[in-house]
């Protein structure tokens, strides 16, 4: 093992440590920009399909273009980013630049003042989705900027979801009792809920701003490459940072999974408790639960970590995620039981649990593997890799978006009845929420156990890193 870098200011070189100030700006980066996304995620489909008036299948298309898109316009964002040095911040000024569009953008995406309007619905997303790549890779970037230091980077990831699950919650919670109180009719599903659906993702976005404006004024980028090095960058530099780099391959295999289940399960939420549940006035409660236990456990992974070591903490979470999910699936398949509504959110509450840990500690990887690129080939190119993550990201939220709508209208599902579904309907509902879900996680646990890269390997590498460039 190498010996202890140089020491300034009391630190080693590269190895910072933040303050509570600083930790909490950075993490509300991710709380602003989930007010935004999560509501696409959770709430944009059944808008679309109830309000707006498109067909499920047609949704279903336009939501893999759209990341079909992504795939082409990722890449160049993140060459951009390292290779600019604008003079707000190399990553930080996206948050402002990318922010703004962003804000309105999600607006017009909640406006039905097109229905039906293919173009319109085109025409917005792809703009959401584009503005939100220009936050999210160098936001993504930034994190990998502030320290080399494994443990502040723990701490930094587990303020950063505990704050994106506070953005969860608003939404998951917020979204739907907003939209009921504005709705003439008291429905979120409804063509009448068009006005009501616009007021609330208004609202939304423009905290979403205030909260990135928030972020920039507390980050500073400090462990970044020279400005020769980031000359050199190139969108190729993508392709050969995937061959090269196996932890990141893996990292990102993981992203698609993990995302996937993410995005069937929460697009499926609304439709579940609807019309399997038959309790839409149970809804807000049942999708909070999807953030609530970050709240509990997110500020114990630090010491979980320390206790079982990080793959284990994968494995022992994923697993509880998924007998959450098998509670649901029971549940739900006897009558009587599917009526006891504090059966289903003790189901829901396990599932959300597991997958809140595993899928939030999954971005403490990220700096990892940008590390293991700098040091095999002397390259710290955050943006190409966060890209790279983007990417996969993506994709996972593609097969959210595509797999959701493709299944609703194998089944039938009758997007002109508020009430009810077919019985078929109904099940494809609740292979959404738990069976579908519950086999991606199980790819995820083969996924993650061939990652190498444990907590004294990386500290090696990032001293090594840091020795070399002394």
């Amino acid at each position: 093992m190498m010996e202890s870098t140089v020491k300034t200011n009391g630190e080693s070189k590269g190895f910072y440590k933040l303050s509570w100030l600083q930790r909490i700006g950075f993490g509300s980066g991710d709380l602003a920009q989930n007010l935004i996304y999560q509501t696409v995620c959770m709430y944009l489909l059944i808008f679309y399909t109830n309000v707006y008036g498109l067909k499920p299948e047609v949704a279903a298309v336009m939501f893999l273009i759209v990341r079909i898109v992504d795939v082409i316009w990722d890449p160049l964002v993140g060459a951009f980013v390292d290779k600019s040095n604008p003079q707000l911040g190399k990553y930080r000024s996206y948050l402002i630049l990318g922010g703004i569009p962003l804000t309105g953008f999600a607006i017009l995406c909640f406006w039905d003042g097109f229905s039906g309007s293919l173009f319109y619905a085109y025409f917005t997303y792809v703009g959401l989705s584009m503005c939100y790549t220009l936050i999210n890779v160098p936001y993504g970037a930034l994190n990998a900027s502030l320290t080399r230091d494994t443990n502040e980077i723990t701490i930094l990831t587990s303020v950063r979801m505990f704050l994106a699950n506070v953005g969860g919650l608003a939404v998951a919670y917020g979204i739907p009792i907003i939209v009921k109180l504005l709705s003439p009719d008291g429905k979120i599903n409804s063509t009448a809920s068009g006005k009501a659906w616009f007021i609330t993702m208004t609202i939304y976005a423009v905290m979403g701003l205030a909260l990135l404006v928030f972020c920039f004024t507390q980050t500073k980028e400090r462990v970044v490459m020279d400005k020769e090095e980031t000359a050199k960058v190139k969108v190729s530099d993508l392709w050969v940072e995937f061959k090269k780099n196996r932890p990141l391959r893996i990292l990102a295999f993981f992203f698609i999974t993990a995302f996937a289940m993410m995005a069937i399960g929460n697009s499926a939420g609304s439709y579940y408790m609807i019309y399997n549940v038959h309790a839409p006035e149970m809804l807000p409660y049942f999708m909070a639960l999807g953030s609530i236990p970050a709240f509990i456990f997110m500020p114990m992974v630090p010491a979980i970590k320390r206790a079982i070591g990080k793959k284990q903490m994968f494995y022992v979470f994923l697993s509880i995620a998924i007998i959450g999910m098998a509670l649901l699936y029971a549940i739900s398949m006897i009558p009587a039981l599917k009526t006891q509504i504090w059966l289903v959110f003790v189901a829901q509450f396990i599932k959300s649990t597991g997958v809140i840990i595993a899928t939030g500690y999954m971005w403490a990887l990220v700096p990892e593997v940008i590390s293991y690129g700098e040091y095999t080939h002397g390259k710290r190119i955050s943006g190409i890799v966060n890209a790279l993550t983007g990417i996969f990201y993506k994709a996972g939220m593609a097969l959210g978006g595509v797999v959701p709508g493709l299944i609703l209208a194998f089944v039938g599902f009758d997007q002109t009845n508020e009430v009810s579904q077919s019985t078929f309907a109904e099940q494809g509902i609740l292979w959404l929420v738990a069976i579908i879900p519950a086999l991606l996680l199980l790819l995820a646990i083969f996924i993650i156990s061939k990652y190498e890269l444990d907590d004294e390997v990386i500290d090696t590498i990032n001293k090594e890193i840091e020795q070399r460039n002394k």
